[in-house]
């Protein structure tokens, strides 16, 4: 499981360490891809597989499926971890989060976020103001 927040920063060959105490559970590479809320996600083979299961039986006929799958899929990578546990980012995906020299790697359960440091302090600065709203609207799902 992905928990907890990670600082790091992008040298210049676009390259980004995976904190150490999840190196392990990519020994078959990872997946990186077009996340949400503007930030990168980061599968591991096993949960990849999980989400394309689940992508390949959305309807082809709703444009919100079809939308979905291509940024999912289309902005997909495959990348493999180097000695050094670092994995190597596209520029594309680079450029879709707006990924400046210092990032912060999320912990979200079954996938790491990437983002530009500044972005997710905005971002936790905002969702933190308003936590009670949003915890609130999660009663419906039993939490």
């Amino acid at each position: 499981m992905f928990i907890g927040e990670y600082k790091y920063n992008l040298d210049d060959k676009n390259r980004l360490a995976i904190p150490s105490k999840f190196r392990n559970l990519f020994p078959d590479g990872a997946v990186i891809t077009k996340g949400l809320d503007n930030c990168l996600f980061i599968y591991t083979a096993k949960e990849w597989q999980k989400l394309v299961d689940k992508l390949s039986n959305l309807p082809i006929s709703q444009a919100k499926s079809r939308a979905f799958s291509r940024m999912m899929l289309a902005g997909a990578m495959d990348v493999i971890l180097d000695k050094q546990g670092r994995i190597i980012l596209p520029d594309y995906l680079k450029q879709f989060a707006d990924l400046n020299k210092q990032v912060v790697l999320a912990g979200l359960y079954n996938r790491l976020e990437v983002w530009d440091e500044k972005a997710w302090s905005k971002y936790q600065r905002v969702s933190e103001k308003d936590s009670n709203h949003i915890s609130e609207g999660l009663v419906d799902l039993g939490i």
